[in-house]
């Protein structure tokens, strides 16, 4: 009996959650935790101002995969593990796990190709970069301001009718394979197997470089894990809040902007990472111009994908195929952007990165014109 009342009270608890965060005022409550927890695991070990970027965690992944060589910058970040399988649980959990996939998935993934190489060009993907703004890092206001111009062109092509098309239904086993993956991320970070004459892995570490800063294991996964299910109730999206706010007049998704800048900024300030200016900022450069270029390409890509890196990391758990494919689009983009020298430094922009960063844009542009469909 005892058993059954406590299990009666557990999900009494969990329903009154979610109902919370699927209510109005959930993206606020998950921006705030969003923001909260990014400054806190920097405290806890990770890059100064990058205590959860998609893209930079995205980037790190790639690495350790062998899928770059870039040594400073190879780490199997379980946050991204942790963003999958916490969206998974929360949408299954909740009977809202539906696999569905099929809308023009190769322009997906070439649009999560270049919105990486943007996001390198800044370094930082949109919660970078509002993560680096509260931690008085004032070059990622171009960033800020880059992405806003993209995110506008965006919306000009979809009052024009733009449609990548419907996704159908797809296989209960087709929406596992992200969360799957993710496992199979985790267990080799947990297990670490070596394998070849050399005693050389397939899993590489950093041992110097923002790859090798990184917080202890069990709270990075374990803020990973509510980032996830949070963010796939309440449906908070970096990218959706300014589209919504400027399409529909509607600032419920903004909100959660507005509470992950303001709760970020308090948790610094309580820590003293706030440190303002321009020079001397981690993981930064100071070339304003192709700041604001590149993540205006990456602001473009999210847009016409529908969502930014963290929201299509948390669709890819639900069972979305079409965002798997633009995830995967990013890590391979993460990986040409380190190979052929194309990802931005501290000592600023390759001349590789602005011309990448074009080509994007001439692609980008592209979709946007072609891909038109009658509005009903």
């Amino acid at each position: 009996m005892n058993r059954i009342i406590i299990s009666e009270k557990g999900g009494f608890f969990m329903k009154s959650i979610n109902d919370i965060l699927i209510s109005r005022w959930g993206p606020a409550i998950t921006g705030a935790f969003v923001g909260a927890a990014a400054s806190l695991l920097v405290f806890f070990g990770n890059p100064g101002n990058m205590g959860i970027c998609v893209a930079c965690f995205t980037r790190d992944i790639a690495g350790a995969l062998g899928l770059h060589r870039a040594g400073v910058v190879q780490y199997l970040r379980p946050e991204i593990p942790g963003f999958i399988l916490g969206s998974f649980l929360a949408a299954f959990l909740s009977r809202e796990y539906r696999p569905r996939s099929g809308s023009s998935p190769i322009v997906r993934f070439f649009l999560g190709f270049f919105a990486m190489i943007g996001a390198l060009i800044f370094l930082g993907c949109p919660w970078r970069a509002y993560a680096r703004l509260a931690g008085g890092d004032w070059n990622a206001i171009a960033g800020i301001g880059g992405l806003a111009v993209g995110i506008g062109v965006g919306i000009i092509f979809l009052w024009n009718g733009f449609s990548l098309g419907r996704a159908s239904k797809s296989p209960a086993w087709a929406g596992a394979v992200m969360p799957l993956a993710a496992a199979a991320l985790l267990a080799l970070l947990f297990l670490r197997p070596l394998f070849g004459p050399e005693g050389t892995g397939p899993v590489f570490f950093s041992k110097t470089g923002p790859g090798a800063a990184a917080a202890p294991v069990a709270i990075a996964l374990g803020a990973g894990l509510l980032v996830g299910w949070m963010a796939q109730k309440s449906r908070f999206c970096t990218v959706g809040a300014l589209r919504d706010l400027i399409m529909l007049r509607d600032g419920h998704l903004f909100s959660g902007v507005a509470a992950f800048l303001v709760s970020a900024f308090v948790v610094n300030l309580l820590l003293g990472q706030f440190k303002p200016g321009f020079e001397g900022q981690p993981v930064a450069h100071m070339n304003h111009l192709w700041s604001f270029i590149g993540m205006a390409l990456s602001g473009l890509a999210f847009t016409l994908a529908g969502g930014c890196p963290g929201r299509q990391v948390i669709m890819s758990g639900e069972g979305d195929g079409d965002a798997s494919v633009f995830v995967l689009g990013m890590l391979i983009g993460a990986a040409f952007a380190h190979n052929f020298a194309l990802a931005s430094s501290g000592a600023g922009v390759t001349a590789n990165g602005m011309t990448a960063t074009v080509i994007g844009l001439v692609f980008c542009l592209a979709v946007g014109g072609l891909f038109r469909m009658k509005m009903d």
